[in-house]
C-alpha cells in the first residue's frame, strides 16, 4: 500500500496529464490522495516543495532505469557487450522521455510554462547528494549537465570493472557519446529510427580502434 507521501505524488503527477502546473491545486491534490490538505503540507511545505519532490522523484526513477537496462542480460542468458548495454541506456532514455514530461525537461531543462520549474533549494553549491536521503526532494532536480553526469558515472561504474586504466577512459568518453546521442533523440525526435542501433555503431567502432590501436 503506498504511503501518503506517494500517494500525493502521484496525484500531482496524474493531475499534469490535464491542466498546467499553475492551474494545480493543492486541495485538489489532497483530495485525490485521500488525504487532508493539512498532511499534503506536512509532507511538502509548499507547492514548491510538492514541486521539487515531484520532479526529483521521477530523476531519480529514471536513474534507476538507467541501472536497469546497464545490467540487464541478452535474450539468451549471456551478459551483453559495453554496446549492448549503453544501447539499452539510451533505448531507455528515449522511450522514457517520450513519455514523462518530467523527466524529458530535467534531461534537456526545456521546461516550458506547463510544468513546474522548481527552483534548486540553497544555490548551486549544494549538491543533492550530500543532503540526507529524507531530505533530497529538497535540493530540487539535477541540472542536464549533472543528469548526464549520473548516467555517465553509473555506466562507467559497471563497463570498467577489470578493464586497464586507458580503456576505461575511452569507455568514459563512449559513455558520454551514447547518453548525448540519446538526448539529440529526445530534442529532435526521428521518427522509428532506433537510437540504440546507432550508439551500437558508434560502441562498435570504440572497440575496433582500440583493437588496431
Amino acid at each position: 500500500m503506498p504511503t501518503a507521501r506517494e500517494s500525493l505524488l502521484d496525484a500531482a503527477f496524474a493531475a499534469l496529464t490535464y491542466r498546467p502546473w499553475s492551474g494545480v491545486r493543492m486541495v485538489e491534490v489532497a483530495a485525490a490522495a485521500g488525504v487532508s490538505r493539512q498532511t499534503l503540507y506536512n509532507e511538502f511545505g509548499s507547492k514548491d516543495g510538492l514541486a521539487r519532490a515531484l520532479v526529483r522523484r521521477e530523476a531519480d526513477a529514471y536513474l534507476a532505469g538507467v541501472e536497469g537496462a546497464l545490467g540487464r542480460p541478452d535474450g539468451n542468458g549471456a551478459e551483453p557487450d559495453p554496446g549492448r548495454r549503453l544501447a539499452a541506456v539510451a533505448d531507455w532514455t528515449v522511450r522514457t522521455a517520450r513519455t514523462n514530461p518530467l523527466v524529458r525537461a530535467v534531461l534537456t531543462g526545456f521546461w516550458g510554462e506547463l510544468l513546474p520549474a522548481p527552483p534548486r533549494a540553497g544555490g548551486a553549491g549544494s549538491p543533492a547528494s550530500y543532503l540526507p536521503a529524507q531530505r533530497r526532494a529538497d535540493a530540487g532536480p539535477p541540472t542536464p549537465v549533472e543528469l548526464l553526469r549520473q548516467v555517465r558515472d553509473r555506466a562507467l561504474a559497471v563497463l570498467e570493472a577489470g578493464r586497464p586504466k586507458e580503456e576505461a577512459e575511452e569507455l568514459a568518453r563512449e559513455c558520454e557519446v551514447a547518453v548525448r546521442l540519446a538526448l539529440s533523440y529526445v530534442v529532435v525526435p526521428a521518427g522509428a529510427e532506433d537510437p540504440s542501433r546507432l550508439v551500437r555503431g558508434c560502441c562498435a567502432a570504440g572497440v575496433a580502434a582500440r583493437r588496431s590501436g
